[in-house]
C-alpha cells in the first residue's frame, strides 16, 4: 500500500532503502533525540529496516521528486501487534516519525503524519493514536501541536532500552472524535 500527500509518497520500506536511511540515520542529531541509537553502517540500517521498519503500518517517507529515496519514516505501532505503551487501549496505536536533518523545518513530517492519522482512523479504525516525545525535543513537540495532539501524561523517569537510559517522556493523544472534528 502506498499513500500520497501533496509533496510526499509514503510507501512500504524495502531492503534497498538501506543506503538512503543510513545517510540520514547516522547523524547524531536524529536518533538519540527520538530514542534510538545512531546507525553505525549500511548493514545496521538494513537490519533495522528488515526487523522493524518493514511492519504493516510503517512507511518510508519520500519526496515525490525522488520516490525511490527514503528521507525518513512515519508509521503506527499497533497495540494489537505488541506496540505502544501499557496504558494504551487494545485498539490504539502510537505514531512515530523522523526525517533527515536536510528536510527539517519544511513541514514534511506534519504532512506525512496527517496522512498516517487518516489511515489509522479511517482504514485501520483505531480508537486513539498516541504520540510521545522526550523532554527537550522541541521539533517533535511542535509537530504534535500542529497536528492537534493533546497532552495527556508525563513520565518523569521513562526507561529506554534502546539507549539504556532514563529520561522524561511526554505523551499526547488524539481520539478518533477529535480527529473527525478537525476534518469536518
Amino acid at each position: 500500500m502506498q499513500l500520497e500527500t501533496q509533496r510526499l509518497i509514503l510507501r512500504p520500506f524495502e531492503l534497498t532503502d538501506d543506503q538512503a536511511i543510513y545517510e540520514y540515520a547516522k547523524d547524531p542529531d536524529i536518533g538519540p533525540i527520538a530514542g534510538w541509537p545512531v546507525h553505525t553502517s549500511v548493514a545496521h540500517s538494513r537490519e533495522l529496516i528488515q526487523n522493524y521498519l518493514m511492519a504493516k503500518a510503517i512507511f518510508a517517507v519520500n519526496l515525490k521528486t525522488a520516490p525511490n529515496h527514503a528521507i525518513g519514516s512515519v508509521g503506527l505501532e499497533l497495540v494489537e501487534n505488541g506496540g505502544g505503551q501499557p496504558f494504551m487501549g487494545a485498539n490504539d496505536a502510537e505514531i512515530g516519525y523522523w526525517i533527515g536533518v536536510p528536510y527539517w523545518g519544511q513541514g514534511l513530517i506534519p504532512e506525512a503524519a496527517e496522512k498516517i492519522l487518516a489511515y489509522g482512523f479511517e482504514t485501520l479504525k483505531l480508537d486513539n493514536i498516541w504520540c510521545g516525545y522526550y523532554d527537550g525535543n522541541q521539533q517533535s513537540k511542535r509537530a504534535q501541536e500542529k497536528l492537534g495532539f493533546q497532552p495527556v501524561l508525563t513520565i518523569d523517569e521513562m526507561y529506554n532500552p534502546l539507549l539504556d537510559d532514563t529520561r522524561q517522556e511526554h505523551f499526547t493523544k488524539m481520539t478518533k472524535a477529535q480527529w473527525q472534528a478537525r476534518h469536518q
